[in-house]
């Protein structure tokens, strides 16, 4: 690389914690590494704020961090510093169609998680994930304005396929619409998406994007991949990631992201101080 690394900014589920939703004793380590070296670490997740924040304080993590796919930036002690809510005509639009597909409609808002029923097989590992207990609820309608995201939720995939796919047609550029899983399709403000959330990260952090390294494993976090000087893909990643990324690594069970500091980002850091 031309310029050093100075930022790193990790995808959290399949790539910083393993399939079981743990961070492992060697991620650690070598985050505390990266910040010896005077490397910037932070996460961006589809998740909400309160599913990034356990991570960043066990990592030691002391800048800002992107929930949502960068809609929200939150401060490591948790204030929300910017937060992009769904248009209310989207959000309704969405729902709608979500509740027509036949997907599981879930809505997180003012620091909540709803659903729509109560039995949904993903349930138990959103709530690992996210760490906030989820409210069934039937109506939605005095959510809208207020809205970080939605996400239609099923395990047939042509369905969940189908339904983004709608979801891009009828709401445009009024909200991002793509799948975190192939069982997730998430519906967010139209600059919640990893592309603007690197950037906006970039930003607050004052660190050019050119000396930013970005590892997922998702085609949601190809924007990112793109807008990266370093693009990193994990080793499960589909062929459409690994195509974006200037190195692979290995699975998020093998510890992909330590692998990726230990292998790649602190040897170009140590390069560019020659």
């Amino acid at each position: 690389m031309k310029h050093p690394i100075r930022l790193f900014v990790s995808d959290v589920d399949g790539t910083l914690v393993r399939r079981d939703k743990s961070l492992s004793d060697a991620t650690i380590e070598a985050a505390h590494r990266l910040a010896h070296a005077q490397v910037t670490m932070t996460l961006i997740s589809a998740r909400p704020p309160s599913g990034i924040l356990p991570l960043a304080r066990a990592l030691g993590l002391t800048s800002t961090l992107a929930a949502f796919n960068g809609g929200t930036l939150v401060s490591p002690d948790g204030e929300i510093l910017v937060a992009r809510h769904i248009d209310a005509d989207a959000s309704r639009t969405a729902v709608a169609l979500i509740r027509a597909s036949g997907a599981s409609l879930w809505a997180f808002a003012d620091g909540q998680w709803y659903i729509s029923d109560g039995d949904n097989p993903h349930l138990a590992r959103e709530e690992r994930s996210s760490m906030v207990a989820p409210v069934v609820r039937d109506d939605f309608e005095s959510l809208h304005g207020r809205i970080d995201k939605l996400v239609g939720v099923s395990d047939d995939e042509p369905l969940v396929a189908k339904l983004e796919a709608d979801c891009k047609a009828a709401l445009g550029g009024s909200a991002e619409v793509s799948c975190s899983q192939t069982y997730y399709c998430d519906i967010t403000h139209p600059e919640a998406n990893k592309g603007h959330g690197i950037a906006a990260l970039s930003a607050a952090l004052d660190i050019p994007l050119e000396e930013t390294a970005a590892i997922g494993d998702m085609p949601n976090d190809i924007p990112m991949l793109r807008q990266a000087g370093m693009a990193i893909a994990m080793g499960q990643a589909p062929a459409t990631v690994k195509a974006e990324a200037d190195w692979i690594s290995a699975t998020n069970d093998e510890d992909g992201v330590a692998r990726a500091i230990e292998r790649v980002l602190l040897p170009e850091v140590a390069r560019h101080r020659l």
